[in-house]
């Protein structure tokens, strides 16, 4: 009995833990994009388009990337409310993105990743 007791306290202790505890770093949180996107110095576009720049600029517009009749189309410009909704729901942002991405739920990481890239 001791084990299930325990196990189901563990998880009720755990339930109420928050997933962030202290100030959330938007470079880590790029780390899963950096697969896809690059950005600093150096960045070009390669599987995704580079992202320097990307706050005011029109979506689909970058000469080194091949990007989707849709992304091109979207006449989308890039800022908090536009890139949080894509960053979210990239494919019912924008019906026929080439990105393939479940999305950034958490409102704290998405900030977080926001001010990264603006720092580009």
């Amino acid at each position: 009995m001791r084990g299930p007791v325990a196990c189901t306290a563990m998880l009720l202790a755990l339930a109420g833990c928050s997933r962030h505890d202290g100030p959330v770093d938007g470079a880590v949180v790029f780390k899963p994009c950096a697969s896809c996107h690059q950005i600093g110095p150096n960045a070009r576009g390669g599987f995704g388009p580079q992202l320097n720049g990307l706050f005011g600029r029109r979506a689909g517009t970058t000469a080194d990337f091949a990007y989707s009749d849709a992304m091109k189309a979207s006449g989308i410009v890039w800022d908090e409310r536009t890139l949080s909704a894509f960053l979210r729901d990239p494919d019912k942002t924008v019906p026929g993105t080439k990105m393939r991405f479940w999305g950034i739920h958490d409102d704290r990481d998405l900030a977080a990743l926001l001010a990264y890239l603006r720092r580009w």
